[in-house]
């Protein structure tokens, strides 16, 4: 294990047999000039993922901090929130000042990623997270496009509210503002990865770079097939979710954040319509 990473790289899997070996290649592959690390965490899975990082942390002790847990740790219903548990203990185990996240079935393209990412939150100390565009891909041969179009270079706390999904989770690097954990919201909200761009873009600006550095998978078995608006679950929570947030923040975006919950709600009555 390395005795002070710079850089924590946060890896959940789950049933990613299929995936998370070039998960791990592409996070050995990074070039750097400080030391980082692995945190890996398979939630139970019922495949060979467990045996795959298992090979990976036996080879590489150094670099790979490996939990494999013999059972799922849930919550087990409603599926929406499946893997937040995983999510949250193996942020318990990063203490290092960054932060990284990649999935289990996404990769890295860029050896240079992660120096680049660190270079440039060291030098603009009022940026709390960057991001970059990756590659979309899909299990059932639909053609590959990027994930963003033009973006600005620079957005912050408020854009994040207006639920556009522009920060793919395996291009971002953040600083660590997560040692004291997770407000209670975060743990009942579906899909965490929006709450971790929130809490860190808490602290500072966003950051985005167009350059294409990663994959994003998309198939069958991913979490983001579950948080969508057709989903009754799904929607009841965002209403909750961006009601609790106008709160927690104090109500300073309130205007942005309940025009939010407008939206859900009008899914929501849609919904309950008749057929």
């Amino acid at each position: 294990m390395k005795p002070n990473p710079r850089v924590n790289i946060l890896i959940p899997t789950f049933n990613h047999a299929a995936f998370v070996g070039k998960t791990i290649e592409s996070c050995l592959a990074q070039k750097t000039n400080f030391d980082f690390d692995l945190v890996i965490g398979d939630d139970g899975s019922t495949d060979d993922t467990a045996r795959v990082v298992e090979a990976y942390a036996r080879q590489y002790p150094q670099q790979i901090r490996a939990f494999l847990h013999p059972t799922n740790l849930g919550p087990q219903s409603p599926r929406e929130l499946g893997g937040k548990n995983n999510v949250l203990f193996l942020f318990e185990q990063c203490q290092a000042p960054y932060i990284a996240l990649c999935e289990g079935d996404d990769y890295w393209t860029d050896p240079l990623k992660l120096q680049k990412q660190v270079d440039l939150l060291d030098s603009q100390l009022d940026v709390a997270l960057s991001y970059h565009n990756v590659q979309v891909q899909y299990e059932d041969g639909s053609p590959s496009h990027p994930f963003n179009g033009d973006l600005p270079e620079y957005e912050y706390l408020v854009s994040l509210f207006k639920d556009d999904w522009f920060v793919p989770t395996c291009s971002t690097l953040f600083r660590n503002v997560f040692r004291q954990g997770f407000p209670d919201w975060f743990k009942r909200m579906a899909g965490g990865d929006l709450g971790i761009f929130i809490l860190a873009a808490a602290h500072g600006k966003l950051h985005y770079s167009p350059e294409i550095r990663g994959v994003y998978r998309r198939h069958r078995g991913g979490l983001s097939n579950l948080h969508t608006p057709k989903s009754r679950f799904y929607v009841e929570n965002r209403v909750q979710f961006y009601q609790e947030l106008d709160a927690y923040f104090e109500f300073q975006y309130t205007e942005t954040l309940q025009a939010t919950v407008r939206k859900y709600q009008q899914i929501r009555a849609e919904m309950q319509q008749p057929q």
